[in-house]
C-alpha cells in the first residue's frame, strides 16, 4: 500500500512540475502510518514544513502535538497530510515571502489527490483542521465555528472537524475549546476500540 502512495506522489510531482513550469514548487506529502485509523488533514504547508519536507512541524505542529499527547494520541499512529501540498505565499508589505490562504483553484487542483490519498489510507476518521480542508470535503458553506467537535458523514467519509492548530496562536481563547474537541475525539476512539 505504501508503494501505491509513493506512485501517487510521483505522479503528483510530475503534474505540478508541468503545471508550474519555471516555478519551483516544493511539495510536502502526507506522512504517518499507511493504515492509520485517523487521518489529520490541514490546510497547506508553511515555511518550516516546506524546509523540512514534512507536514505540521512548525508552530502549529507543536500545538497539535501537544494536544495529541494530552489526549493520549500518538502522531506515529496517525496519518498527517494537507489539502494543498505546496506552500501558498505572497509578498508582505515589508517585502518578505509570507504564507497566504490557498485559493479555491489550488484547493480544487489538489482535491482529487487528497481523495485518492484518503482511499489509499482508508482511515476510520478524517480530522479536518480548519476551514480549508473542511470545505474541500464538504462544500463551501460549511464553517468550522459551527461544525467543530462533532462527527459528520459526508459522501461515505466520517469527518471530525476541528479548528486549525495555528488558530490558537492568533486566538489563545480557543485553547480550551480545542482541548475539549481533542478529548472528545480521543474518548470516541477509545470507546470504539474497546467495543
Amino acid at each position: 500500500m505504501s508503494g501505491e502512495l509513493d506512485r501517487m506522489r510521483a505522479e503528483l510531482e510530475r503534474l505540478i512540475a508541468e503545471l508550474y513550469e519555471g516555478e519551483r514548487k516544493i511539495l510536502v506529502h502526507g506522512e504517518g502510518a499507511p493504515d492509520a485509523r485517523v487521518m489529520l488533514v490541514g490546510e497547506a504547508p508553511g515555511e518550516q514544513e516546506t524546509l523540512q519536507g514534512r507536514p505540521f512541524v512548525g508552530k502549529a505542529g507543536k500545538n497539535l502535538n501537544e494536544f495529541l499527547e494530552l489526549a493520549g494520541l500518538r502522531r506515529e499512529e496517525l496519518y498527517v497530510t494537507n489539502a494543498v501540498k505546496f506552500r501558498p505565499t505572497k509578498l508582505s508589505a515589508a517585502g518578505r515571502i509570507v504564507n497566504r490562504p490557498p485559493t479555491r483553484e489550488e484547493v480544487q487542483l489538489f482535491l482529487p489527490w487528497l481523495r485518492r490519498e484518503i482511499e489509499l489510507v482508508r482511515p476510520g476518521v478524517i480530522v479536518t483542521l480548519g476551514n480549508v480542508p473542511l470545505r474541500a470535503l464538504t462544500g463551501p458553506k460549511t464553517v468550522i465555528g459551527d461544525a467543530h467537535g462533532a462527527f459528520r458523514e459526508v459522501e461515505g467519509l466520517r469527518l471530525y472537524p476541528m479548528y486549525h492548530p495555528a488558530s490558537l496562536i492568533y486566538n489563545p481563547s480557543l485553547r480550551e475549546v480545542y482541548a475539549q474537541d481533542v478529548r472528545r475525539l480521543a474518548d470516541c476512539l477509545r470507546k470504539e476500540e474497546n467495543g
